[in-house]
This record gives C-alpha cells, structure tokens and sequence, in this order.
C-alpha cells in the first residue's frame, strides 16, 4: 500500500469516527434535547437525505473536471459546519439547515474518495482497497459510537455540543490528511471524449445508455433497499413490534452487525476475490434471503424471549456477513465500468442510487409493524429477486469485469479486446 492510499484510508477512518459519534443519537437530540415535535425530529433526517440527493448529481462532473481532492476538502469543510452548526442550533429551521449541510457535505465525500481509491490502486489491488475501506469505516463507526454513548447524556444539552463538535474536527483532519495526498498522474482525457461528454450533458446520458451500469444501478437500489434501508427503520420496527425485542437488544442486534462485517471483512475476501463478482452479488441475496427466514422466526410468538432475541441478532450478523461480500465486489466493479474519464460520474451515480434507497427505506415500516409477516415475506422474495438481477447483470459483464483474477491471462485478454463494447 502506497503513502497516498494509506492517507486515505486513515482519513476514512478517522471520519467514520467522528461520524460514529452523532448518528446513533441524531433522533434523542433533536426530540428530547431540543425538544422538537416528533414530525420535526424525523425531518432532520429527511433534511439529511436531500442534502445529499440535492448535491450527488452534480457530484461526478465535478470530480472528473477538477480532481476528487479539491472535493474531498470542500465538502468535508461543508460537513465540518453542518455538524457544529447542528450541535449549537435550537430552532427547527437552523437545525434543519444545518442538517441539510451535513448530509450534502458527507453525501459528496463518497464518490471522491472512492474515486481517489479508484486512481490510487489497480486492477489486482482495488478489490483489497475497498474492503480495508469498508474495514476501516466499520470500525470508526463502532468505536465512536461506543465512546459516543458514554460521553451522551440527555440531561446535558452540552454533552451532545461536544458529540457534534468532535465530528466538526474529524472532518477537518480528514482536509487536512487529503489535503497532503499526492495523487498518481493520470492519461489526459482526449478532446474528442471531452466534446463527447459534453454533448451527453455532462455524462448522465453516456450513463443511462450504458446498459451494464444501468442494470446495475437497478441491482444496487435493491440491495441497499433491502439491506441499509431497513436497519433503522422497518425491521427495527418490526422487532419492536411483532417480536417483543427491547431496545437494548435492538442495540445489541446493531452491534453484531458491525462486528460480523469486522470479523468476517478479510476471511470473506479470501473467499470471493477469485470469484466472479456477480455470483457473489447473487449469493448474498440468497444468505439475506435466510436472514429474512430467520427474522420471521423471531416474530412467530411461539418461542421463549431469548430464542426470539437469538433469531433477531442472528439475523443483523447475517445481513453484515452479506455487506462484508459486497464492499470488495460493488464499489470496484463501478470503477471497472466506467469508460476513461468518467470514474467521478459513474461513483457519485451509484451513490446517488444509495441515497434514493436509504430514503426510501421507512417506507417499510407501516407494513412492517402493521402487517409483519406480510413485510417478511416481501423480502423474502426481493432477497431471491437480488440473486437472479445479479446473474442477469453476469451477461452484460466481460469476463474481466465479472472476476478481475482473470486479466492475467491472455487468452481472456485476446477475446475482450475482439469483443464489442459493453458499454453504450
């Protein structure tokens, strides 16, 4: 690993940290501290989620035409002020505002540093890069949520100043670390593909007419619909509700989730990075599939407490299992299809779709405390719905692209290059 990749990588880190800080408790404090009416409390989070769909659009065109550096440091510099401007704010609109900076600012980090990772890494290595950064990211997460909750205090208001304020400086260190980064050279893009781009209105129509990119969009949505944007929100509920969990097994079920993704990151990746990649996309929705089943055990009523409690925790180190499979297989196959050039704009795509999924995510939770086993076996049958888009998506994908182990060999190296373009 590489000065720059290691900057990198430690700069992650250290914003997953500060982030771990404030997230879990971003609900306690704009409802009890600042004592704001349910439907305003859940409106930060709202807040958060159009910051991020409001600036991920235009996210791409800037890292390719600028650089991922420059975007990194304005938009960790955004987020610095969204946090401590969150944690002095008391009135709805400043903390809704403040919010909406927040969400913006780390919205706009993903594709950047995923397209510096992109840039500071090959082919060979890039499938070890992002599982160390979804490693690294985990672990700041949970570290900084466990010190968080010792620091938190509902009764002083102050205590939660000093959460947000400690993410306000990591985001500031994570500036100053890229700041430093020397990033390797890279080809100049060539006038005709920048006139290209231009006439495709800044890329987004290149993109849609990539079919393969497309496809998987449709696969990402799915999975991030399925996975991140039920874990707070409809199968919390569903715990809650249909199989009597308490909170605090709720948090124990969290916890579980981030140490099975901690545990298993690199026997995982020792498992699937000489696989193609789209029968591990399609093996993880059969993994979660079974995580649903077992959800559904918990809730049927029948067993004693702590079988329920079992089955529930079972369930979130399942789904990390599967999150574990996918950071070395999804971010790296968006930078192998994304034509020269166009890295930032294919990144900030998919995050894009990320973003769509985890806002739409609460709308499970109605059926999920409703109509529980009904919400079940909804997923049940999107979890087997992600193994077949998965093995559709194989087809459109060139056997380098499907498992990069190959790029060696030159009997696949002769067929790719006599194949025609994938993309467009």
């Amino acid at each position: 690993m590489g000065a720059a990749m290691r900057r990198i990588q430690a700069g992650n880190a250290l914003t997953a940290f500060g982030i771990g800080f404030t997230v879990p408790f971003l609900y306690v404090y704009a409802a009890k501290v600042r004592e704001l009416d349910p439907m305003w409390a859940t409106g930060t989070f709202m807040a958060f989620a159009l910051g991020a769909l409001l600036a991920l659009p235009f996210t791409g065109r800037v890292i390719d035409r600028r650089g991922p550096v420059p975007v990194v440091i304005g938009a960790a510099v955004v987020a610095s002020f969204g946090a401590l401007s969150l944690g002095l704010s008391t009135g709805v609109v400043a903390i809704l505002l403040s919010a909406l900076a927040l969400g913006a600012g780390q919205a706009v980090m993903q594709p950047a540093l995923a397209t510096m990772i992109v840039r500071c890494s090959t082919p060979s290595t890039r499938t070890r890069a992002f599982a160390l950064q979804f490693f690294m990211q985990n672990l700041g997460l949970g570290i900084g949520g466990l010190i968080g909750g010792l620091i938190v205090d509902e009764s002083r208001p102050g205590s939660f100043t000093l959460l947000f304020g400690i993410e306000a400086v990591m985001f500031l260190v994570l500036a100053g670390v890229i700041a430093t980064v020397r990033m390797p050279q890279v080809p100049a893009i060539s006038t005709a593909l920048a006139k290209d781009a231009a006439q495709a209105g800044g890329g987004w129509k290149r993109l849609m007419e990539h079919k393969a990119m497309v496809q998987f969009c449709v696969l990402g949505f799915v999975l991030f619909f399925a996975c991140y944007g039920q874990f707070e929100s409809g199968l919390a509920a569903f715990g809650t509700e249909a199989a009597g969990i308490s909170p605090s097994t709720l948090g124990f079920a969290l916890a579980a989730n981030t140490g099975a993704i901690v545990l298993a990151q690199f026997v995982v990746l020792r498992l699937v990075e000489n696989h193609r990649r789209s029968r591990v996309i399609a093996l993880v929705g059969l993994l979660w599939t079974v995580a649903w089943i077992i959800a559904a055990f918990s809730g049927l009523g029948h067993g004693s407490a702590v079988v329920a409690a079992a089955a529930f925790v079972t369930t979130y180190a399942l789904f990390g299992i599967g999150e574990a499979m996918l950071s070395p297989t999804l971010a790296p196959l968006v930078a192998d299809l994304a034509p020269e050039g166009s890295v930032g704009q294919y990144n900030s795509a998919f995050a894009l779709v990320k973003q769509l999924a985890l806002a739409l995510g609460p709308l499970g939770v109605p059926l999920a405390a409703g109509v529980p086993m009904l919400y079940i076996g909804i997923f049940v049958l999107v979890s087997l719905g992600i193994a077949g888009l998965a093995l559709r998506l194989g087809k459109q994908l060139t056997p380098v692209q499907d498992n990069p182990s190959l790029a060696g060999s030159t009997i696949v190296v002769k067929r790719v290059k006599e194949a025609a373009p994938v993309a467009a």
